[in-house]
């Protein structure tokens, strides 16, 4: 049933209020901004949560916005697939507003920053709760512009770069989706999303402009979601500030990538186009590749945010694979780590972020004993590695489990294989980073413990423990939520 509430709307609208009153306060103003920062972020996270009971009850929120022509309208409608990315998002969004209210206190330009970044929470909802293929391509293309200012934010030579990377591999990206919008278009008459998919009652007799169609729609959202070779501009991205860099990968660009891939599976194409045409095999080799080489590049890196920029990539390849196997328990684990990924890997940014503020260090070889002068901060970091590897009780083992599951059950053991092999990558990259931190000397032995500001270090360890409480009860969370996202999806 079709339901008329605004929620959808009051989520886009109010960040972009908020957006506006920051940028009109004085630059001194910092608890005004602050604080409207804040409640903008918890009032679009409101707006989101009240949805939950009655889209899990098989309803849709709708909202027309723009009538264009036929079938081409801008219009917003929260299913059960837009609120897991749509809730996560507003969650975590709350997380990262407190967290950059402690980053930035002594950086330049704070007035700009909260601005972009509250905008960008509006271009996210967007995203989330777009109706069809027309809209999600709006949003899409705006959250990119609202986040170049923040990835070049420092101003140097070496983000300006990165941000001209970023912002040309996204509209690049965005611009093949336009292509594929114009094609769907000219095939059905309608972009609307669909549980089951759009494009059944054309499959018999256009099944190789489908495949061509399916490239360009993988090919333009894979560059959001990093995946190879379409990766190279998120390290780049890594000069923004930490809470923006725990945007790009935990939260807003990356997930907008795999959710558009989720959205070409589920509401455009549909298992059965997907089974017909046996193009997800090609993608298979493609993602597989990414995990093993993104795990494997993570390796080498020396610099902690680049480690745990390289990790994304691999971690992001999860999500597709699951959604890939076109199998009900892939697509539980492949849904169920798009929300544990990104509690997890936030985290672990928020950890990066506070140990650059208190020591100025960046490099791994830099931070030999740093367990010792920072406990807290590090806890939360084997936490969030920990989870990220599989570990029992932290949320990330979860997904793993099905994903495993789902291989063998889609009768693809290769799958279960890959994401074995990636564990063990992510316990050697993961491992001596925090074995070094608590166990090996280094300069930090001398120091007198203490933390980041508690506005940085609170939320970090909220959402540890938060992790931990997911994975023990996700049986009873994160399982039956995403259990009734699939019924929906198929």
């Amino acid at each position: 049933m079709d339901l008329a509430y605004p929620q959808p709307l009051i989520a886009v609208i109010v960040p972009v209020i908020g957006a506006l009153i920051i940028r009109l306060l004085d630059e001194d103003k910092a608890f005004a901004r602050h604080l409207v920062a804040l409640v903008s972020t918890a009032v679009v996270f409101i707006a989101v949560a009240s949805m939950l009971p009655v889209v899990l009850a098989g309803n849709y929120i709708t909202l027309k916005l723009f009538h264009l022509i036929e079938g081409m309208e801008v219009y917003l409608r929260a299913d059960s697939l837009g609120l897991v990315f749509g809730l996560v998002s507003a969650t975590l969004w709350i997380f990262a507003t407190i967290y950059s209210i402690g980053y930035m206190a002594h950086e330049h330009d704070q007035r700009s920053y909260f601005v972009f970044f509250v905008i960008s929470c509006s271009a996210t909802m967007g995203v989330a709760f777009a109706g069809n293929l027309f809209t999600l391509y709006i949003f899409y293309e705006f959250l990119a512009i609202c986040t170049y200012p923040l990835v070049v934010h420092a101003g140097t030579a070496e983000s300006v770069r990165a941000g001209i990377k970023y912002i040309s591999y996204s509209l690049a990206g965005g611009a093949l989706i336009l292509l594929s919008i114009f094609l769907i278009y000219d095939l059905v008459g309608t972009l609307n999303f669909s549980a089951g998919g759009i494009l059944g009652t054309v499959f018999a007799d256009h099944g190789t402009r489908l495949t061509v169609i399916f490239a360009l729609l993988i090919a333009g959202f894979g560059t959001k979601a990093a995946i190879m070779p379409l990766h190279s501009w998120l390290p780049g991205a890594m000069v923004a500030p930490t809470p923006v860099s725990a945007l790009l990968h935990a939260v807003a660009i990356v997930k907008a990538g795999v959710f558009g891939i989720s959205r070409v599976f589920y509401s455009i194409y549909g298992v059965d186009v997907l089974s017909g045409l046996n193009v997800t095999h090609i993608l298979a080799v493609i993602i597989c590749f990414t995990i093993i080489v993104g795990s494997l590049m993570a390796i080498k890196q020396t610099v902690l945010k680049l480690r745990l920029a390289y990790s994304t990539i691999g971690q992001l390849g999860y999500i597709t694979l699951g959604i890939l196997m076109l199998h009900p328990v892939g697509a539980l684990g492949g849904l169920i780590h798009i929300i544990n990924h990104a509690i997890l890997k936030i985290i672990l940014f928020f950890c990066a972020g506070m140990i650059i503020t208190v020591t100025g260090y960046k490099n791994l070889n830099q931070l030999n004993g740093v367990g010792r002068q920072m406990p807290l901060t590090m806890l939360a970091f084997a936490i969030g590695s920990l989870g990220l590897m599989g570990v029992t009780p932290i949320a990330g083992y979860i997904s793993k489990y099905y994903l495993l599951v789902g291989g063998l059950e889609s009768g693809m053991p290769v799958y279960s294989y890959v994401i074995m092999g990636s564990t063990l990558l992510n316990a050697i990259y993961y491992l001596p980073i925090i074995l070094n931190a608590f166990f090996k000397e280094g300069e930090f032995k001398k120091k007198p413990g203490y933390e980041a500001p508690l506005s940085m270090l609170i939320p970090t360890l909220v959402l540890a423990v938060f992790s931990i409480l997911l994975g023990l009860f996700a049986n009873y969370t994160t399982v039956p939520f995403i259990e009734a996202v699939i019924r929906n999806a198929f």
